[in-house]
C-alpha cells in the first residue's frame, strides 16, 4: 500500500482528533493541501463538517 495521502484515504491529525476521509488534494505554492470530511457523531442526525489541512499535518490511517 502507498503511504501517499490522496483521495480517498482516511487520516487523522497528527495531534489527533476524529477520522477524517481526504476529498481532494491540491498544491499550492508549494504546498500540498487536503480537504478532508468527517461527522460529528454526539446525537442523530450526524452532522457533516470539512476543511482544508496541509498535508504534512495529517498521518495516514492504515486500514
Amino acid at each position: 500500500m502507498s503511504n501517499e495521502i490522496r483521495p480517498g484515504s482516511v487520516v487523522q491529525l497528527k495531534s489527533g482528533g476524529p477520522l477524517m476521509t481526504v476529498a481532494w488534494v491540491n498544491h499550492e505554492d508549494g504546498v500540498s493541501m487536503a480537504f478532508c470530511e468527517w461527522f460529528i457523531q454526539d446525537k442523530a442526525p450526524w452532522k457533516q463538517e470539512g476543511t482544508t489541512f496541509p498535508v504534512t499535518s495529517l498521518k495516514l490511517i492504515e486500514p
